[in-house]
C-alpha cells in the first residue's frame, strides 16, 4: 500500500513518534488522524500538518472514546486505511520499594489497560472498519502497525508492568495478523529502543549522551523521524506480515 493517498489512523498522534508518523504520512501525500488525550498539542499538531490531518481527543482505555473516535476518524477522510498504536504509558515501579512497599496493582492493571487492553480495543474497532475498504490489486485493505518496546524483551529494574504490557504488544503480533488475513489486513510490530522522545526532553544532556553510548551502532538516540521512516517501510512493502521489528541500534538493555 502507498502512504500517497492514503489515511492513516496514529493513535498517540500529536508528539513523539506518533507525531513523527503523522508528519511522514502528510509530507508523503496522506491525510492523517491524530488520536490522542492531549487535546492542546492536537490543535497545534493540526496548526503545523494543516488542512489534510483531524485530531480526535480520545482516551484509548475507554471503550466508548475508542469507539467514537475510530468512527470519527473514517469520517473525516472517508475510510482507514493505515493503523499506527503509538499512544502509551510508561510507569516505573519496583516489585518491592526499599521500604518493603509492594508494586501498586492498580498501576498494573493501569499500564496494562492502556498499553495493551486499549491498543487491542484501537485494532478491533479499525480493523472493522478497514474490512470495508475496496482491496488493492492483491488483496490489500489496510495495515496496522504496533509500537512495542525492547523493553518487552529486556526489561530493566522497575519496568515489570511496562515489559508485560509490550510482551503482550509483541506476542499477539502473529495471531492477529493470522485473524485479518482473511479481509486482507496485515499487522506488524516496531519494537524501539531508545528514542529521543518528550519523554527525555527534560534530562540533561549527559544522561541523553549515557543512554546513546549503549547503542552498539550508531551511537545516538533513535528519532521520531527514524521510527516514522520504518513505518512507511512496513505499509509499503506488502510482504512484511506477522512481523516484530527491532529499532534499536543493536542495543540489548542492561538490568538498570
Amino acid at each position: 500500500m502507498q502512504v500517497e493517498g492514503s489515511t492513516a489512523l496514529v493513535t498517540g498522534g500529536v508528539s513523539g513518534l506518533g507525531f513523527g508518523v503523522a508528519e511522514r504520512m502528510v509530507a508523503s501525500g496522506g491525510s492523517v488522524v491524530m488520536m490522542d488525550i492531549n487535546e492542546d498539542r492536537g490543535k497545534k499538531a493540526t496548526q503545523e500538518l494543516g488542512d489534510r490531518s483531524r485530531f480526535i481527543q480520545c482516551d484509548v482505555s475507554s471503550g466508548d472514546d475508542v469507539a467514537a473516535a475510530v468512527a470519527g476518524a473514517a469520517e473525516a477522510f472517508g475510510g482507514i486505511d493505515v493503523l499506527i498504536n503509538a499512544a502509551g504509558v510508561a510507569p516505573a515501579q519496583r516489585m518491592l520499594s526499599r521500604d518493603g512497599s509492594m508494586f501498586d496493582l492498580d498501576l498494573f492493571k493501569f499500564t496494562i489497560g492502556v498499553n495493551l487492553i486499549g491498543m487491542f480495543d484501537v485494532i478491533r474497532n479499525t480493523a472493522a472498519v478497514m474490512a470495508q475498504n475496496e482491496p488493492g490489486e492483491n488483496g490489500e485493505r489496510g495495515v496496522i502497525v504496533n509500537v512495542a518496546s525492547i523493553a518487552a524483551y529486556e526489561g530493566q529494574v522497575g519496568q515489570a508492568a511496562y515489559s508485560a504490557s509490550k510482551g503482550g504488544v509483541v506476542g499477539m503480533t502473529l495471531p492477529i495478523a493470522r485473524d485479518l488475513a482473511s479481509v486482507g489486513i496485515r499487522v506488524n510490530t516496531v519494537a524501539p529502543g531508545i528514542m529521543d522522545t518528550p519523554l527525555l526532553a527534560g534530562a540533561p544532556q549527559e544522561l541523553k549522551d549515557s543512554l546513546a553510548a549503549l547503542h552498539v551502532f550508531p551511537k545516538r538516540l533513535g528519532t521520531p523521524a527514524d521510527f516514522a521512516h520504518l513505518v512507511q517501510a512496513i505499509v509499503e512493502n506488502e510482504m512484511i506480515n506477522g512481523e516484530v521489528i527491532r529499532l534499536d541500534a543493536a542495543t540489548r538493555m542492561p538490568p538498570k
